[in-house]
């Protein structure tokens, strides 16, 4: 409940979100009862067999950016899409970076193909294809 109420103020203004995020987790951590010296990776981790149902407030923060970069970048509006706002992140990352960046892993991934990765046979998952995805869909395969 708290992340969709935090997410709005750090997408619109510059505020620095590793402080933000250090915070939370302080309290997290205390309300869980676990440690304070518990990794953020025990805490967060999406591929474990034991998650908890949180999310990083950093990640959702990088995610909510890019969502509104490829928004502005894909709007109707001509004027909209040329004017190219700059969207402050910090010094260590880019959101335009991160973005062609994941357009062009999604590009080589479509001349690579789909490859096998686990035990079941060749066919049995989909593949959502970047450049047959648009609009909401296309927003969703870059977030990813």
């Amino acid at each position: 409940m708290l992340i969709p109420k935090l997410l709005w103020p750090l997408l619109v203004y510059d505020i620095c979100s590793t402080s933000i995020e250090a915070k939370i987790n302080k309290y997290t951590r205390k309300w869980l009862g676990v440690p304070p010296g518990l990794s953020d990776v025990a805490m967060f981790c999406r591929k474990a067999k034991l998650k908890l149902p949180m999310k990083s407030i950093l990640e959702e923060c990088k995610c909510g950016k890019v969502r509104l970069l490829t928004m502005l970048e894909e709007s109707d509006d001509p004027v909209v899409k040329t004017a190219q706002p700059s969207l402050k992140t910090g010094t260590k990352r880019k959101v335009t970076e991160a973005v062609d960046e994941a357009k062009e892993c999604l590009k080589m991934k479509e001349v690579v193909d789909q490859t096998q990765t686990d035990r079941r046979g060749l066919g049995s998952t989909t593949a959502k294809w970047w450049s047959k995805t648009e609009g909401r869909e296309k927003r969703d395969v870059i977030i990813d």
